[in-house]
């Protein structure tokens, strides 16, 4: 096809506007953030309290003798979850997590991970994601090397948001309890993955714990 200089003024229009006015479709665009509606404003300013630099570390625990699946557990996460003696610690993760606001519905993350496996292997990965509200929704975008990840999320109280998400064709459930205080930011979860049986209690758990810099 070929164009013309005004081919070309409106081609660049239309991006602008489309950039200018926030039109975003798919949910793992990061690129710009989405059109606010009137549903939005109920989660207003919800991911401010990330702003700024975090660093800690993020441990995963595998279940050597996993039980039936109790959902009342699964709702109701706490740190006793991460003291059953079946739990072995299978890696951790050294973590740094940079948060910006750009509105209050739109937040850009950079995260600087370093994995260390029970063998005392090390291998590193930068990511770059988003925290916004779409549709009335809350969601994490997060594009890492190797795959994109997307939680759906709601609130829990004034500090805690649920990250969640169900997929299959591979197999990828998780449950993420986050909360921000001032100066300490508290992850706990857990996961399933291909292969895992979901009536019995999750192979996979988490804990994380970042500090603000």
């Amino acid at each position: 096809m070929l164009f013309n200089i005004s081919n070309l003024s409106l081609l660049g229009f239309v991006y602008f506007m489309a950039f200018a006015c926030g039109v975003s479709n798919k949910i793992d665009d990061i690129s710009y953030a989405p059109k606010v509606v009137e549903a939005d404003e109920q989660y207003a300013d919800v991911y401010k309290p990330l702003d700024g630099n975090w660093k800690g570390i993020f441990k995963i625990y595998e279940d050597q003798s996993r039980g039936k699946r109790s959902e009342n557990d699964l709702k109701n996460l706490t740190v006793d979850h991460l003291r059953r003696p079946s739990l072995k610690l299978s890696n951790t993760v050294e973590v740094e997590q940079t948060y910006t606001s750009e509105s209050p519905y739109f937040q850009r993350v950079e995260i600087k991970d370093t994995y260390t496996n029970e063998d005392g292997e090390t291998t590193n990965a930068v990511s770059e994601g988003v925290n916004k509200v779409q549709n009335g929704k809350m969601w994490c975008v997060v594009k890492k090397p190797d795959e994109t990840v997307i939680h759906e999320g709601n609130t829990e109280g004034e500090h805690t948001i649920i990250w969640q998400r169900s997929e299959q064709k591979p197999q990828k459930v998780e449950y993420f309890k986050e909360t921000v205080e001032e100066t300490v930011y508290e992850i706990i979860g857990y996961g399933y993955y291909d292969g895992d049986d979901l009536e019995l209690s999750p192979r996979y758990w988490f804990y994380g714990k970042y500090e603000k810099q």
